[in-house]
């Protein structure tokens, strides 16, 4: 029933790093939170224009973040159900979110081909990384000090590419003729990167379907 989930196709899901809460987002342009042991969702956050693509907790599970196919992300304050921060500047749908693990910085990446840097706590987008030639599926930081740490971001072109989100290291044009900001490149043969993920000791691994020979 309407009270008890969503009405259409679920397109992510995310637990909080506390464990017991999860988040959910979905075709219906809503994004609901939920706890394990309860069949009605705690909060149903509204506000998208267009399908909720992507969903993730705050490092300190008192935030949730969203991106749409409206070309914005939400921040979301758990315990009251409101939108606390409206970020801007994507010019397709948003289709991947992380966090800083410092919960400063949130990164998004998205159908316009772009990764973007934003600091929440202005609400500033900070960087717009362009280098990916198609949609960007996953984006993941890596478990450095802040200030200090890469970006990883794998999309719809079968590449992983790697971003200093140290702003010493964004002027100009990037070394080999790689896009400014990005460090490392690296290329599938034929599969796209739907998913990118740092190891507690910052190995990364990347995932994706095999397409072809």
């Amino acid at each position: 029933d309407g009270q008890a989930g969503h009405g259409f196709p679920v397109w992510d899901a995310a637990f909080s790093p506390l464990g017991y809460y999860f988040a959910t987002a979905s075709y219906d342009t809503t994004a609901r939170v939920w706890a394990t042991d309860k069949l009605s969702p705690l909060r149903i956050l509204v506000g998208h224009l267009a399908d909720v693509h992507c969903v993730r907790f705050h490092p300190n599970s008192n935030y949730v973040l969203t991106g749409s196919s409206d070309c914005s992300l939400r921040m979301w304050d758990v315990s009251s159900g409101s939108c606390v921060r409206l970020l801007c500047g994507h010019t397709a749908a948003v289709t991947s979110l992380a966090f800083s693990p410092d919960g400063r910085l949130a990164a998004s990446g998205s159908a316009d081909k772009t990764v973007r840097v934003w600091e929440l706590g202005s609400g500033k987008e900070l960087y717009s990384f362009s280098g990916h030639a198609g949609s960007v599926w996953s984006v993941a930081f890596s478990h450095d000090e802040a200030g200090s740490g890469l970006l990883a971001s794998g999309g719809a072109d079968s590449a992983v590419r790697l971003w200093d989100v140290n702003t010493s290291a964004l002027s100009g044009e990037g070394m080999d003729s790689r896009p400014a900001g990005c460090v490392s490149e690296f290329f599938t043969r034929n599969t796209p990167v739907l998913y990118t993920t740092f190891t507690r000791r910052n190995l990364l691994l990347a995932a994706g379907p095999y397409t072809g020979r």
